[in-house]
């Protein structure tokens, strides 16, 4: 595999970990850097670096991260954005992913981007479950704010620095099964 191929696949996976705390920022992030000439999509994913696509997808992450410091709607929020997490975090490592035959691409991007977008999402849902549960929702602006902070920490770093941002989403994933194997029910 060549440097190029692998740094955008760097990239697409760590873009696909953020839609796993915020469905659009990832995106927009990437929109941005399209926008900017910072990174350069796939022929078919041009559209996205377009001021109209980058203009889009500005409002649409404004209006999620101000849509889940609002106690309960977060939490509808989380059913709709399970599948269009998977959904981004599959789009996002097609849209970058250079160099690959496309059924390697799609099945690295279901398998990796939607799969880990999932998982963080699932993650996110359930610890926002039991914020809501334990402190009647008091406690979701932190959760969110540490979500948003997340976003925002791995598409900086998957744009400016990929290999970073993809240590970074395996810390997060060993987070995520070391939590996972700490309160599942253990069977005799």
């Amino acid at each position: 595999m060549e440097p190029d191929t692998i740094i955008s696949l760097f990239l697409g996976i760590g873009l696909a970990a953020s839609t796993g705390f915020r469905v659009f920022l990832p995106l927009f992030a990437l929109s941005f850097a399209a926008y900017m000439g910072v990174w350069d999509l796939n022929e078919n994913w041009q559209w996205i670096g377009s001021l109209t696509a980058l203009i889009t997808l500005g409002v649409a992450t404004i209006v999620e991260i101000f849509a889940y410091f609002i106690p309960w709607v977060d939490n509808a929020l989380d059913g709709i954005a399970l599948p269009l997490a998977g959904i981004a975090g599959t789009a996002v490592v097609v849209s970058t992913a250079a160099n690959l035959d496309p059924v390697v691409t799609w099945s690295l991007a279901i398998i990796a981007g939607g799969g880990t977008a999932t998982a963080i999402k699932g993650a996110n849902a359930a610890g926002r479950l039991t914020s809501t549960g334990t402190t009647g929702g008091l406690a979701n602006p932190l959760v969110s704010t540490m979500e948003t902070g997340a976003a925002v920490a791995v598409s900086t770093a998957s744009i400016l620095v990929p290999p970073i941002a993809a240590i970074l989403v395996i810390m997060i994933l060993l987070v995520i099964f070391r939590i996972y194997r700490k309160i599942r029910p253990k069977t005799k």
